[in-house]
């Protein structure tokens, strides 16, 4: 199952990078995910979620094709 993973604003800069595409070779959540792609442990508790551009959960389940987003609070002014 392959899965692509976007990082947005201020994540983008701190990971360097945009995307990845990542396999899952079993069924995962979207923590995860975050885990397997950026090698780091913990996912800050306010970063956003969406799956497929809803919002969901960090224990939220993949499906096969699944567009995962990670992106810093948005403020308005």
């Amino acid at each position: 199952m392959m899965i692509k993973i976007l990082y947005f604003a201020s994540l983008r800069e701190q990971i360097g990078r945009d995307s990845d595409e990542i396999e899952l070779k079993k069924p995962m959540r979207a923590i995860d995910a975050w885990k397997q792609a950026t090698g780091r442990e913990a996912l800050a508790e306010d970063l956003l979620v969406a799956i497929n551009q809803q919002y969901a959960s960090q224990d939220t389940l993949l499906k096969d094709g699944d567009e995962l987003a990670f992106f810093p609070p948005v403020t308005g002014g």
